[in-house]
């Protein structure tokens, strides 16, 4: 009779359940984590409401994507991992054989390999994660830490691929968890930074992780305006990063941008989302248009060095606990907007 474990399960839009599912059994080079922390995220949260991710997740399915936790069991071939090791496991991996991980563009690889089942007290790891994207954690790392490499990856790679240098003045669009990151990382490189953001609580938080600027959308104020308000000479911003998915804020980035700028739409609208934009002032002002999605291997050892050597700090960004069970409520009180930045979620609780 095979063991059982509690997890979340994933059916439809608004439609989570905890449910009693088998232990997941190993084949060849796996490895099997007791999750220790499991962290929402924004993608979660749309996954959620949608009910589904095109590229990730299709119900019935186990859920969450961010995870740290304890080697269980390792499968038939595992060498560079064994039971009771604490490690963090990325929800993907490439398969480094494709046009684009040639490339060097694994985040787009033609067979990119997602894993789900955070929200769970064990988690099976493929073996492509286990070999390329699965990192043994320092004693002085936490779970909780550590379960912030992946989302501090797809951070880091959507600022080199949009060439912030230091002293630029970069515009930030959303104050969630990775607008939020974007601040913090773009201050420590020597950057000015602008926060965008939409309720009172956000505008301590973008604060604290360095923002210099805060502008709170009203209504009857336009967004644009006030930001290039306080830029140099009012011809905008350097850099301008949308980290929220709204359409509204597409359009705004382009205009908040100076000549020969750049805009990275780092948050993914709705698929069939359309938006209007000034071919004109694109043209003539020679702006770049850029859009940066999830991670590479490359990036997430960038990410866990900068967390193990303390250079940022990723236990602020979780602003509570909660057990599996309570797992439906806490992503309510996301939609509605709550103060919570990021929720860790305790399975063994």
């Amino acid at each position: 009779m095979s063991r059982k474990m509690t997890a979340a399960v994933l059916y439809g839009k608004e439609d989570v359940k905890i449910e009693q599912v088998p232990v997941p059994r190993l084949d060849e080079g796996e490895v099997l984590i007791r999750v220790q922390v499991a962290l929402t995220c924004g993608t979660d949260l749309k996954v959620y409401r949608r009910g589904y991710h095109a590229r990730m997740i299709v119900p019935p399915a186990l859920f969450g994507h961010e995870l740290a936790g304890v080697i269980e069991e390792v499968g038939p071939g595992v060498t560079k991992f064994s039971r009771g090791m604490r490690v963090v496991a990325l929800n993907s991996a490439p398969c480094q054989q494709c046009f684009f991980c040639s490339k060097h563009q694994e985040n787009l690889c033609e067979d990119l390999l997602f894993n789900n089942g955070a929200y769970a007290e064990f988690i099976k790891v493929p073996r492509r994660i286990v070999e390329t994207n699965m990192l043994a954690i320092a004693p002085d790392v936490s779970y909780h830490e550590a379960a912030m490499t992946e989302p501090l990856a797809c951070v880091l790679r959507g600022l080199h691929e949009t060439n912030v240098e230091i002293g630029d003045c970069v515009t930030v669009i959303g104050a969630g968890p990775i607008g939020l990151m974007f601040i913090q990382v773009a201050k420590a490189i020597g950057c000015g930074v602008i926060a965008v953001v939409k309720r009172d609580e956000q505008v301590s938080a973008a604060k604290h992780m360095g923002a210099d600027e805060v502008l709170m959308l009203s209504r009857g104020k336009s967004p644009v305006d006030a930001v290039r308000s306080l830029t140099r000479e009012k011809r905008g911003a350097d850099v301008v990063i949308e980290a929220v998915g709204r359409p509204e804020a597409w359009e705004w980035a382009p205009e908040m941008v100076r000549k020969g700028g750049t805009v990275n739409f780092f948050g993914g609208c709705a698929s069939g989302t359309r938006v209007h934009l000034d071919t004109n002032r694109l043209h003539y002002s020679e702006i770049t248009l850029k859009a940066t999605f999830h991670h590479t291997p490359e990036t997430v050892r960038r990410a866990y060095r900068l967390i193990a050597e303390k250079k940022v700090r990723p236990i602020e960004y979780i602003t509570g606990e909660a057990p599996l069970s309570r797992l439906h409520e806490v992503l309510q009180h996301m939609i509605d907007r709550t103060g919570e930045i990021k929720t860790a979620i305790i399975p063994g609780r």
